[in-house]
């Protein structure tokens, strides 16, 4: 695994200006590419705004960046003596345009990108976000290593996302201490979020399985899973909460390998669906 930190780049030289960050986003074109096809639309508007956001930032992302590559390392050989695996991807640290926070990419075994501009710089917060994108390759890797046949996997499907926030959600509570909210939010804000989510469980639930029945992924990504969602219920997100909760019901079930490498079985749809329904 190799770290590819590009964020120095950006401290030293940085200029409030937009020439700047093209400048800066060229010099680093390998490493910003999938950010600009995937997770930062409307380039032209988030460069202006991200502007005007940087200079209060600019102290937490000094912080960040002195601490992140440690911490990456201290997540990533927790999962491989706990999981029995070996990283070997590559990881990008940038300073976006405020997209994305973190992603993997869209591979198998996928790399990670975190992007420092939406990151908190404390400890348990940064750890968190870290646990979850590495839980997301791990989820791969697990998968890959149970004989998962790919080509069949419907990866734009609502109950894929389910299971794969889930699993991410699982893991990073396998190797990290965070207060459980943290897990949802990455950062100080989440308590409202899930207490809402616990009271309404069942709620929640029943209008995700109604929405399913009624809308398209396109729409079921947006409400559930995007940051620009939430028309429900005024809170955002809320399928991290249902898949993460589908995911312990499974781990019940048929323990934790199992549970987590289910996507790979032909039963899986039928296997999320009798889970909600058992949830709602």
């Amino acid at each position: 695994m190799k770290i590819y930190n590009t964020v120095p780049y950006f401290l030293e030289n940085y200029k409030p200006t937009e020439q700047f960050l093209k400048q800066y986003f060229q010099k680093f074109t390998p490493h910003f590419e999938e950010y600009f096809l995937y997770h930062c639309n409307n380039f032209e508007e988030k460069i202006r705004a991200a502007i005007q956001k940087y200079p209060e930032k600019l102290n937490d992302i000094k912080e960040t960046n002195k601490k992140i590559e440690q911490l990456i390392h201290q997540i990533v050989s927790t999962y491989e003596r706990k999981y029995n695996v070996e990283f070997i991807k590559d990881v990008h640290l940038i300073v976006g345009a405020y997209g994305s926070n973190a992603y993997t990419h869209r591979q198998i075994i996928p790399e990670v990108t975190f992007c420092l501009e939406r990151l908190s710089s404390e400890d348990e917060q940064l750890k968190v976000i870290i646990a979850h994108e590495f839980g997301h390759a791990l989820h791969n890797m697990l998968s890959d290593k149970a004989k998962m046949d790919w080509s069949k996997l419907q990866w734009f499907h609502p109950y894929t996302w389910l299971l794969q926030e889930g699993c991410a959600t699982y893991f990073s509570r396998q190797v990290t201490a965070a207060g459980e909210a943290v897990y949802f939010s990455y950062d100080g804000s989440g308590e409202e979020w899930l207490e809402f989510a616990k009271v309404n469980k069942q709620k929640i639930i029943t209008t995700f399985i109604e929405d399913i029945k009624r809308h398209s992924p396109t729409e079921i990504f947006r409400e559930w899973f995007s940051i620009n969602g939430g028309t429900h219920f005024g809170f955002t997100r809320f399928g991290y909460f249902i898949g993460f909760n589908i995911l312990l019901r499974l781990i019940e079930k048929y323990q934790e390998i199992n549970a987590v490498t289910i996507w790979k079985e032909s039963n899986f749809f039928d296997e999320i669906e009798n889970v909600l329904f058992e949830l709602r």
